[in-house]
């Protein structure tokens, strides 16, 4: 009897070894175990250079489709945007205005709108605030708000301190001449969650979003468009000398509206550049979490990655600064973009146009950045 209880252990211990030889997991550090494999499969058929297509324009024309289609279907455009001025402040060189307009035929949104004294028609820059996983304010990050209770200034202004340097990089650029304009994301500030802040609303505004057959990122990025055509209609503004700039995932909206828009004719874009190569890797990555949603279009890297999509702002001038001390965007997987960015335009003779530099810094915009941002729109849009 003892032999046989014996005999049926053994077995037992046997099984249980080989089951623990025999993974009983596939996913790991939140990814799956087969990324590797994956990843080699993503050849990015739609890039320059990959593509068959070797007619730059017609690439650049397609790509752009291809895009377009990965944003799903887009928000109807506004019969007209009636827009109202809330209320006005004098500021130094410059008036600041609360408005409203209809971005869409959804959503009428509050903005802030900067105009420089003196005659126009100025050139234009819409800045794109960042995500931050701060979503209390949106717009007041990028333009100091006026006439809100003193915790949204107070929010506004500890976030300007954290992020970009204690300057408010629109008013910086409305005192030397531009017309700015910023308004909040959907999800952040005055366009945010009625029941309140709450990080992991992200992912189910995402999941609700796809559901109905559209991107929340696409939406994002539609209305950042839209958001332009609106600014290139005002008086106040040479429609012929817009930019755009952002820091963090307004970096990434600023490039991504460089390449969707012909209004854009200059793009500053700090602290969000990569590659799915470093993006989603164990050693490198920062590519989990609800925060991602937000510039995740489906299925797009069948055909291209951030810096091919970027590219087809080529040959437009851009800027991309970048951070060597920034954790969320190291170093190897920044080069790495950059590099692709600069073959790109390259071969397109335009390389003079391409600006790329990392910074002794961490994940931060500070006033020499602004500085040099500044000194890149006067020189792309201020004549």
């Amino acid at each position: 009897m003892l032999k046989r209880i014996c005999f049926c252990l053994l077995i037992f211990v046997s099984l249980a070894s080989t089951a623990q030889e025999v993974s009983s997991y596939e996913i790991e550090k939140d990814y799956p175990v087969f990324l590797d494999q994956i990843k080699q499969e993503l050849t990015y058929p739609m890039a320059w250079g990959n593509s068959p297509l070797k007619d730059f324009s017609i690439w650049r024309k397609t790509a752009r489709a291809t895009v377009l289609e990965a944003m799903l279907t887009p928000p109807p455009v506004a019969s007209e945007y009636d827009m109202e001025v809330v209320s006005i402040e004098h500021r130094s060189g410059y008036e600041a205005r609360k408005i409203r307009f209809n971005l869409s035929a959804y959503s009428r949104v509050p903005a802030y709108l900067l105009v420089p004294e003196g005659e126009g028609p100025f050139p234009a820059v819409v800045l794109l605030h960042d995500h931050g996983a701060h979503f209390s304010i949106g717009k007041e990050k990028m333009i100091r708000p006026f006439g809100v209770d003193s915790l949204v200034l107070s929010d506004a202004d500890k976030w300007v301190h954290q992020c970009y340097d204690d300057q408010y990089v629109g008013d910086y650029l409305a005192s030397k001449g531009y017309v700015v304009i910023s308004i909040d994301a959907l999800f952040w500030g005055e366009r945010g969650r009625k029941e309140g802040v709450r990080y992991e609303s992200q992912q189910a505004l995402a999941c609700s979003f796809e559901m109905l057959g559209r991107s929340w990122s696409g939406f994002i990025s539609y209305e950042d468009m839209y958001t332009t055509d609106f600014l290139a209609s005002l008086e106040e503004v040479d429609a012929g000398r817009i930019g755009c700039m952002g820091f963090s995932m307004g970096a990434y909206r600023s490039w991504m509206l460089s390449a969707l828009s012909d209004k854009i004719k200059a793009g500053a874009a700090v602290c969000w550049l990569t590659t799915t190569e470093y993006q989603l890797s164990p050693d490198y990555g920062r590519g989990k979490g609800d925060s991602n949603y937000a510039n995740v279009l489906p299925g797009l890297r069948r055909y291209l990655d951030y810096p091919h999509i970027a590219s087809i702002a080529c040959p437009k001038a851009m800027l991309f600064f970048n951070g060597r001390k920034d954790k969320l965007f190291p170093v190897p997987a920044v080069e790495d973009a950059y590099a692709q960015l600069h073959r790109v335009w390259k071969s397109q003779s335009a390389d003079d146009k391409l600006i790329t530099r990392l910074w002794d810094l961490p994940h931060f915009c500070s006033k020499e950045m602004q500085e040099e941002i500044l000194a890149f729109f006067n020189k792309q849009l201020a004549n």
